[in-house]
């Protein structure tokens, strides 16, 4: 065995194995690393974690409990953990790690994901402020400005405004990221943003997939002078007028509330156009598919005038059944206007001359009712035979 040379010890003894140990431990840690750890000790302070450095990190046994009992009951040593570096060396010359921050990180990394894509999430409402909502996505409390609250807009006042900020509290509601500042602990979303691509989305998906003949729930969105809008959970189809009832409808808030559910039916898809056509009476019994079992030719049937116009004048028989008194059977001087003669809400007595079922449509005349210009009726003649 050859002996080692001396200048070869001398160099040995010379060199500083603090500085090898330092060179050894290039990746030094940082804090806001998340780093592969091995569990060394359990202890009733903590646990000792080996991240390949020259000392071992300490996980606070508070910080281990806030993960869960799970975590710290199922915990041994030798096992290989994800910890996230929150103090490099603190006073006490201590490396803190820590295990419920790496969930954290993890939060900002799928928050700056999400903003690049542009993905939407699911958020609780945790509060408000005189700015806008508090909100929870996963361990980070975010911040939704008043300006991005679907619900809200530029006119509303700030008390009507804060009462509407309060009543979203407890709500989990869609929310779009558009600012991360991980270093400034600074998370925006857009409830508003968020709803609208929803809402798109959802009204894609009801065009491709609904038929004609489908019912659903809705709620009645808007009104509107020719029809309701009504929300059939992420898109608005429109049920015109004429489809709210069998009955006469003059505007749609006879018969319909905003934010009342209502059951329709689908009578129309127009894709290209992003169209749906609902229909609530359509799902109503039909009197005119029964009016040949309750009315015949020349019975004498009551009603109030609903509705006058220059060729003649509506009665109402019964609900959703009207009658027209054409004006050449008002029984009066043929010069005379039918406005002259009779008056919305007047109840008369007339007689049925004609009965469509299929164009539902029926006839009705005074000139022959037995009756007086008062309305009252007189006992007819019996026909001669």
């Amino acid at each position: 065995m050859s002996a080692v040379p001396d200048n070869a010890v001398q160099e040995t003894e010379d060199f500083d194995w603090t500085q090898m140990l330092d060179d050894y431990d290039y990746a030094r840690p940082q804090r806001g690393e998340v780093r592969e750890g091995v569990v060394m000790k359990i202890e009733e302070s903590g646990i000792l974690v080996s991240i390949g450095t020259k000392r071992e990190g300490i996980i606070p046994i508070a910080d281990v409990r806030a993960t869960g009992d799970e975590v710290l009951s199922n915990l041994k040593v030798g096992d290989r953990i994800q910890v996230y570096v929150q103090d490099p060396e603190n006073r006490q010359g201590d490396l803190v790690l820590s295990l419920t921050m790496v969930q954290v990180a993890r939060d900002w990394e799928e928050a700056a994901r999400l903003s690049a894509e542009g993905g939407i999430v699911q958020g609780q409402v945790i509060g408000y402020n005189k700015g806008g909502l508090l909100v929870q996505f996963n361990r980070i409390r975010g911040f939704v400005p008043a300006s991005q609250v679907a619900q809200l807009h530029g006119r509303t006042a700030a008390e009507e405004r804060q009462q509407a900020l309060q009543r979203m509290v407890g709500q989990t509601i869609p929310l779009k990221v558009i600012e991360v500042d991980r270093d400034r602990n600074r998370l925006v979303l857009s409830e508003r943003s968020a709803t609208q691509e929803w809402r798109k989305a959802q009204k894609q998906r009801l065009l491709t997939e609904l038929q004609p003949g489908d019912i659903l729930t809705g709620r009645v969105n808007q009104l509107t002078n020719f029809g309701a809008f009504i929300d059939l959970g992420g898109a608005d189809g429109l049920a015109h007028i004429s489809e709210l009832s069998w009955q006469r409808v003059n505007h749609p808030r006879e018969v319909l509330s905003p934010g009342q559910e209502v059951r329709v039916m689908v009578v129309e898809i127009d894709a290209e156009r992003e169209r749906i056509g609902l229909s609530l009476r359509r799902l109503q019994p039909n009197p005119w598919d029964t009016i040949d079992q309750r009315y015949s030719l020349g019975q004498l049937v009551s009603g109030p005038v609903t509705n006058v116009a220059p060729f003649g004048a509506f009665v109402q028989i019964e609900e959703a059944v009207e009658g027209l008194i054409h004006a050449s059977e008002l029984d009066a001087d043929p010069q005379a206007q039918p406005r002259d003669l009779l008056q919305p809400g007047q109840i008369i007595t007339a007689r049925i001359i004609s009965l469509d079922k299929q164009r539902q449509r029926m006839g009705l005349s005074l000139r022959h009712n037995g009756a007086d210009e008062s309305g009252a009726t007189e006992t007819p003649e019996t026909p001669v035979e």
